[in-house]
C-alpha cells in the first residue's frame, strides 16, 4: 500500500494560486501564512495526476462529452460512500457549486424573492442571491452545548409566500458540522409544507472524519427526495478546485426537468475534458488516498485543539467533524473584529473574518488546516507570541 506524504512542503507562488498569489491584494501583505482559502497545500493525488498525463498524451482536445465510466464512477462511489441507489439521468455536470447555486436562483425564483440561509455561513450563500436582487433572510443556527443547531421555531416565523428557496450548508462550513438525519428530516418536513426548494450544498461530504456519518440530503426521506437539488464535487476532497469538477444529483423528475432544461439550453451542463477525468479517477482510485487525508487532518485538528487549550485558553476550538476547516472563537480575547482580525496580521497569518460569515461571526475566525503539520505549528506559535504580547 502507497503511503503518502502530507508533510512535503510546496512552494505555490507563483502558479496564479488565489489563496498564495492573491495575498498582497487582499491583505495587503505577500509574506503571510496563508491560511484562508479553502483548498489544501497538499499535493493533488498520482492517480489524478496521471489520468490527466494520460489524456493529455492523445494530443487532441476536441469537443467531449461525459462518458459511461464518469456516470458510473460518481454511482458507485456514492452508493460505497453513503448507501444512497441514485441513476445515471438524476446526474449533471455543473461548472461550480457557487454557479449551479446561481442558476437555480434564476430558474426558480424572480427579483424580490426570498432565500433563506443559516448563518453563520459560507459567504456566497448570501452574496449570489443578494447580488441577483433576491432578499436574504437569516434563519441564524443557535449554539447549544458548545455546538450549533438549527433553530426550527424561528425557521417557522420568518417563512412567508415569498420564500422560495433555502441553501443548505451540509456539511456545516465553517462549523464543520455533520447534520444528523432527524435534522435534516425536520427541514424537508418544514420547507415541503411552505412549498419551498432546498439547495444542498455537500461539496464536504467526502470529508466526513472516523466516527462520523454523513447523510444526503435527498435520502433521508421521501419529502426530503422530492424537494430538493444537491451539489457534490470531488474538489475539496481531491484538492482539484481549480478543475472545475462539481455535479448535481436531483430524483424528482418535475425539479430535474425545470432545472436540467435550464442548463442545457445554455449549454451549462458539458463539462471539460480534464473535469470528467479528473473525477472518474477520483472516484475510482481514491478512497485509499482520501483516508490517509483525513487521518492526516484529523492529528491536524488534534494539534489545533490540543494547543489552543493548553496556551491560548481564551480562543476556543469548534472541533469539525468533516473539512479541513476550524471554527475558532476568539469573543474572550475582547477585540473589536477589525482589532482581532489585526492581531492575526501581526502574527503574520492570513485567515478567513469570521464577519464575513454573516451573523453569529463575529469574534470569529476561520482557519484551514489543510496543509503539513509543521506549518500549523508555526502559524499556533505565531499566534501565541502575538497574544503574549498584545
Amino acid at each position: 500500500m502507497k503511503q503518502y506524504n502530507f508533510d512535503e512542503i510546496i512552494d505555490r507562488k507563483g502558479t496564479h494560486c488565489i489563496k498564495v498569489d492573491k495575498l498582497e491584494e487582499r491583505f495587503g501583505n505577500a509574506a503571510l501564512t496563508p491560511l484562508w482559502v479553502a483548498d489544501m497545500d497538499f499535493r493533488t493525488p498520482d492517480f489524478i495526476v496521471e489520468a490527466i498525463k494520460e489524456r493529455c498524451s492523445h494530443e487532441i482536445f476536441g469537443y467531449t462529452f461525459a462518458s459511461d465510466g464518469y456516470y458510473d464512477s460518481i454511482i458507485n462511489w456514492v452508493k460505497q460512500r453513503y448507501a444512497w441507489d441514485i441513476e445515471q439521468d438524476w446526474i449533471s455536470y455543473i461548472p461550480g457549486i457557487v454557479k449551479g447555486i446561481a442558476f437555480a436562483i434564476d430558474c426558480f425564483t424572480q427579483p424580490g424573492d426570498k432565500v433563506i440561509i443559516q448563518p453563520p455561513v459560507y459567504h456566497p450563500f448570501r452574496i449570489v442571491p443578494e447580488g441577483m436582487g433576491r432578499t436574504v433572510v437569516n434563519n441564524s443556527l443557535k449554539l447549544t452545548n458548545g455546538t450549533y443547531e438549527m433553530d426550527f421555531e424561528q425557521l417557522e416565523t420568518i417563512v412567508d409566500g415569498r420564500c422560495k428557496l433555502f441553501i443548505l450548508s451540509n456539511p456545516h462550513n465553517p462549523g464543520g458540522i455533520m447534520w444528523s438525519k432527524d435534522t435534516l428530516i425536520r427541514l424537508a418536513e418544514v420547507c415541503t409544507k411552505h412549498h419551498i426548494l432546498i439547495i444542498s450544498d455537500e461539496i464536504h461530504a467526502e470529508m466526513a472524519y472516523p466516527g462520523y456519518r454523513h447523510y444526503p440530503f435527498p435520502a433521508v426521506s421521501e419529502t426530503a427526495s422530492s424537494s430538493c437539488i444537491t451539489f457534490m464535487a470531488p474538489s475539496k476532497t481531491f484538492n482539484i478546485a481549480g478543475i472545475v469538477a462539481s455535479y448535481a444529483i436531483i430524483p424528482d423528475p418535475a425539479i430535474r426537468e425545470r432545472f436540467y432544461s435550464y442548463l442545457e439550453a445554455r449549454e451549462l451542463n458539458e463539462g471539460a475534458i480534464f473535469a470528467y477525468e479528473a473525477t472518474k479517477a477520483a472516484y475510482t482510485c481514491g478512497d485509499e488516498w482520501r483516508q490517509q487525508m483525513l487521518g492526516y487532518i484529523t492529528k491536524n485538528v488534534d494539534f489545533v485543539a490540543d494547543f489552543i487549550e493548553k496556551h491560548i485558553p481564551e480562543i476556543k476550538v469548534y472541533r469539525p467533524q468533516a473539512s479541513f476547516l476550524i471554527w475558532l472563537d476568539c469573543r474572550e480575547l475582547k477585540l473589536k473584529q477589525e482589532n482581532l482580525v489585526s492581531l492575526f496580521l501581526k502574527a503574520g497569518l492570513a485567515l478567513n473574518d469570521g464577519s464575513m460569515f454573516g451573523p453569529g461571526g463575529e469574534g470569529h475566525m476561520r482557519l484551514n488546516i489543510g496543509c503539513p503539520r509543521s506549518i500549523v505549528e508555526q502559524s499556533l506559535n505565531a499566534l501565541k507570541k502575538a497574544i503574549d504580547e498584545k
